[in-house]
């Protein structure tokens, strides 16, 4: 499969078909960012402290930027954000970033799972993944993106 879907390469998307992988990596300034753009302050997302005494390992990132995360493996691929017609998931581990200038990296995936016509459009199901430290952050992650 090409870096980016073109209308042509779209006729031929297919059950089984890899979307283009990559890493991004999340550091604590992404968090102070989304933050910022989100309205959500909570101090698990910055503070060590309290994160460690609500009992997670360390300060995490949003589940809603992992998600985000996520979705790029779409725009990449399709390269239009509105050709994201729905897209859903659950958030089943967090990603843990170090007070460090690497932070955390996560690997990001996607699948078809189907190809099917709905009302004149060709749609594409894709299965996403987000993995940090070898393990799945979200669970059910799928979306429905508009083939051009």
């Amino acid at each position: 499969m090409s870096e980016r879907l073109t209308p042509e390469t779209a006729r031929t998307v297919a059950k089984g078909d890899a979307l283009p992988a990559f890493d991004v990596q999340v550091t604590r300034a992404d968090l102070v960012r989304y933050a910022g753009a989100s309205g959500d302050f909570n101090p698990i997302h910055w503070s060590d402290r309290v994160a460690t005494g609500a009992g997670l390992p360390g300060v995490i990132a949003h589940g809603m930027l992992s998600m985000a995360l996520a979705g790029r493996v779409l725009t990449a691929w399709t390269g239009d954000p509105a050709a994201v017609r729905s897209y859903g998931t659950r958030f089943t581990r967090p990603v843990v970033v170090p007070d460090d200038d690497e932070g955390a990296t996560v690997e990001l995936s996607g699948t078809v799972a189907e190809v099917r016509e709905d009302e004149g459009e060709r749609i594409a199901v894709v299965d996403l993944t987000a993995r940090f430290d070898g393990k799945t952050v979200l669970g059910r992650a799928r979306a429905e993106v508009v083939l051009p």
